[in-house]
């Protein structure tokens, strides 16, 4: 093994697993300011908000960091933050690590797979992490949509709190609240985010354009978020808005995007594209050039402490 590159050496599935959860964890960090941006955005001009926050209107990415900022602080950009690394722990580890394993399982054992077996393999693992992982996901958004202003009343006083509270007042059906939204975007996500970003990467490994190194790696991320924003937008607000929704407002996922489409047409549909793009884009940039140097390190570790033994 002395000598070997790190591209070289074939990262193990716990290397992938744990991998893929730190570098998630290491994006979020980067961009959650970005999600909550566009939390805030897709759930604009829902009934629900009253009172002094339904005076407050964001425009615009930019616009709607800088509105949070100036009437609830900087620190708002981060509401939900300890819920979002929850999620990207038990989330990103299952949909990302264990998508080359599932995809072996696929193709038995077969490296060249499919598009097929790509789609197949993003499938799976994108609905097994969403319905271990949608507790997280369902605290993220309500901390994420909730307004800290003097005169609003917080739903939750902190994360665990949160988790209590929804399972107390809505039963633990409320905790997977939107698991069919969720499926349907993360299954759509997870198969365009890792099969774009697969494909990318291989066609400029093949056609030696580039390297199998940072800007390879920098390029295929940021063509697999813009690729995945462009489809996963629609399911996204549905998927957002539902989860925020308090008991009763919808009957299901499929009467929040009905509602939707009569009282503020398809354009609703699309609300908050340019944060999802700023942040699904950057996210994917810095997780997978994260993911592609601490597997190698691993790998690289490794290699160094079997060679001493």
């Amino acid at each position: 093994m002395v000598g070997l590159r790190p591209s070289d050496i074939p990262p193990t599935p716990a290397v992938k697993f744990i991998g893929a959860g730190t570098a998630a964890c290491i994006a979020d960090l980067f961009t959650f300011p970005l999600d909550t941006a566009k939390v805030r955005l897709q759930i604009q001009g829902e009934s629900a908000v009253t009172g002094v926050a339904n005076g407050i209107r964001y425009k615009g990415v930019f616009g709607t960091i800088s509105t949070i900022i100036k009437t609830e602080g900087p620190k708002s950009l981060y509401n939900g933050l300890v819920a979002g690394l929850q999620r990207q722990m038990s989330f990103a580890s299952i949909r990302i690590g264990l998508y080359d394993t599932v995809k072996l399982f696929y193709t038995n054992g077969k490296e060249k797979a499919s598009i097929v077996h790509r789609i197949m393999a993003g499938c799976t693992t994108g609905a097994l992490a969403v319905t271990i992982a949608q507790p997280t996901d369902v605290v993220k958004v309500r901390f994420q949509a909730q307004v800290s202003l003097h005169g609003v009343k917080k739903r939750y006083s902190g994360t665990l709190n949160a988790y209590k509270t929804i399972a107390r007042e809505e039963g633990m059906r409320g905790l997977w609240k939107g698991t069919f939204p969720n499926v349907t975007r993360n299954a759509i996500v997870n198969c365009t985010e890792l099969v774009t970003y697969d494909l990318i990467k291989e066609a400029l490994l093949n056609h030696k354009l580039l390297t199998d190194n940072l800007p390879c790696h920098f390029v295929s991320a940021f063509g697999a978020g813009f690729c995945t924003t462009v489809i996963a937008s629609p399911v996204d607000v549905v998927k957002t808005r539902y989860m925020n929704s308090p008991p009763g407002q919808y009957k299901s996922a499929l009467n929040c995007a009905w509602t939707m489409l009569t009282k503020e047409g398809p354009t609703a549909f699309y609300k908050g594209f340019v944060p999802s793009f700023l942040r699904l884009g950057s996210w994917n940039v810095v997780m997978f050039v994260s993911y592609e140097q601490i597997k190698r390190a691993m790998m690289m570790s490794k290699q160094r402490v079997e060679y001493a033994v």
